[in-house]
Parts: C-alpha cells; structure tokens; sequence
C-alpha cells in the first residue's frame, strides 16, 4: 500500500485493486488481490455534503455515507463537504470486492483531503469494521494473498500476514451475468456445520496458505476442498461448479468460488492461462449464460493515492 501523508488536499483520487476472497474454504479470512481496480476521485467542497458528481446507484451513496461517518469518527475534526466520482473495471456483485474499492477509496480519500496520517492497519480496520469481514478489505488496501484475523470476541480487525505473489500465477476470473449481493448470498448459508465438514474445511485452507507461503505452486493442484459456503452457494449460479471443473480439467492447478459469487476462478501457470479462460467461459455457454472471462495477474502494491 501507499499513501500520501501530510497537508491538506483539494483533490485526491485512489487506486484500489479488486479482490478474490475465501479461496476456498478460507472463509471471511483469505483475500488476494487481482490486477483489476477502481479509482475513486474526491473533491472538496464548501459545506459538509458529500455528492456524486454524475448520478449513480443508490448502494455506492450509501458506502460513500458509510465510510465518510467511520473516517470522520476516527480521524476527528469537522466535517466537510465533497464530491465523489467512483469509475474502474471492477464489477459490483460479482465477488471481486468491488464494495472495498469503494470503501477503502473513502476512507482514504477523506483522510487525504483532512491531511490526517491513517496508518495501513488504521484503513484495514475501519474497512473491516464497514464491511464485517476482512478478507476483501485486508487484500484491496495491502495487496497481495493476505491472511487476516479478527477478535473471536469483538470482531475488531487485528492483523494480517501478507505474502507476496510471483507473476507466474495468473488468475483466471470468469464472471457470468449474474449479480449477487454478498448479504443475500449469505443467507444460504447454514446456521451450524458437520463437525468433520469444518475439520475437512481448515485441512484445505491450511494447505493453501502453506503452499503460497512457501512458493511451491504445484501444491495448489486440485488444493480447494470446501465445506463450509461453496456447497451452499455454488447451485444457485448455474454452470458455476462446472466452470471451476473445466478450468481444472485445461490445466488450471485449482478453483474456487470468488467471494459469494458470481464469479469463478481459476488459479493458472501464466501459460495456461488463456487455455483455462477458453474452458471456464465455455461451461458457462452450456448453461446458456453469457460470460465475461479476464486473466489477471496478482496486484502486490494494494491502495495507492495518484
């Protein structure tokens, strides 16, 4: 992450990368960020308002508010007006942390504009805190494969291992024409677990964080074993399941379900990356289903303030 402290600013705009998270059975705790972003430019106004310069969705007004009474309360002094425009390629609802590049560009932003020093872990909090999970927030503001924790009694954001990932993986995102809320998509999601399916969970997640710890990639082959929201979420996205299996089947090392979804991925040698992209979107043509597929490359630099 970078950032820009010091004096007060008129305008300032933030680069934040989207985001897989869970991968896997890492449930609210593994995040990566992708080379994929949104950029979000404020500019101060007189008054204490904050308006979109054009008009947009009623859900980014309301994560501009969120964000805005979260930076203010913690960084103190009034409140002033601003004006946001929020543009980039991340798509919203498709599990690629799209509400984090807004949050994060916020918070930032408004700390810029105060002339206020928030620290990376300050950013990762407050997001934390916005977004009740910090798999998406912890990966958007530092980069790379992040594994975070939280207080198992407040939930308050205590800090994240961050692991740098080689440009020899590739992400293979496909992302069908399906959008889902991650606060609806949690609602499939059972109020208890088999004891031995949580056992099986943490066996898998734990592998892949080790094998990304380590470097050693081959180990991520057929790696994700989910017990805990895949198989609840995966049937509600027709041709999901099967994309993960075809991108698997092309030469992809493993697969998850990005988030909540819609999005699949894949993660992918760089040289088979276009391979597995041809595979997943192709699943999804089965199914009748119109589907936008990116190879992506891992964003190792997080938030940063042009």
């Amino acid at each position: 992450m970078t950032m820009t402290k010091g004096a007060q600013r008129s305008q300032v705009t933030v680069k934040v990368p989207g985001s897989t998270s869970n991968c896997g059975a890492g449930f609210d705790t593994l995040g990566l960020a992708l080379d994929i972003h949104n950029t979000v430019t404020l500019t101060r106004l007189p008054g204490s308002e904050a308006k979109p310069e054009r008009t947009g969705d009623g859900r980014a007004q309301e994560m501009v508010e969120e964000a805005r009474r979260a930076t203010l309360e913690k960084i103190g002094g009034p409140a002033f007006g601003f004006t946001y425009r929020i543009e980039g390629d991340v798509p919203p609802a498709r599990g690629l942390g799209s509400s984090v590049t807004v949050l994060a560009g916020v918070i930032a932003g408004i700390a810029a504009l105060a002339g206020a020093e928030l620290s990376a872990h300050d950013l990762v909090a407050i997001a934390t805190e916005l977004e009740g999970h910090p798999d998406n927030a912890s990966a958007g503001i530092l980069g790379g494969f992040c594994v975070s924790r939280c207080d198992p009694a407040t939930g308050a954001y205590l800090g994240t291992v961050r692991i740098v990932v080689p440009a020899e993986l590739v992400f293979v995102v496909a992302s069908p024409s399906v959008e889902l809320l991650t606060k609806e998509s949690r609602g499939a999601l059972p109020a208890a677990l088999p004891y031995f399916d949580a056992v099986r969970s943490i066996n898998s997640a734990t592998y892949l964080t080790a094998a990304f710890a380590t470097g050693d990639f081959e180990k991520l082959r057929h790696a994700v074993g989910d017990f805990m929201h895949e198989p609840y979420r995966l049937p509600k996205i027709p041709g999901a399941a099967a994309a993960i299996a075809a991108g698997n089947a092309a030469g992809a090392l493993t697969g998850w379900l990005s988030g909540s979804g819609s999005s699949v991925l894949c993660v992918s040698r760089r040289a088979q990356g276009d391979t597995v992209a041809a595979a997943m979107k192709a699943a999804f043509a089965r199914e009748g289903i119109a589907c936008e597929a990116r190879v992506l490359a891992a964003d190792n630099t997080g938030l940063r303030i042009e």
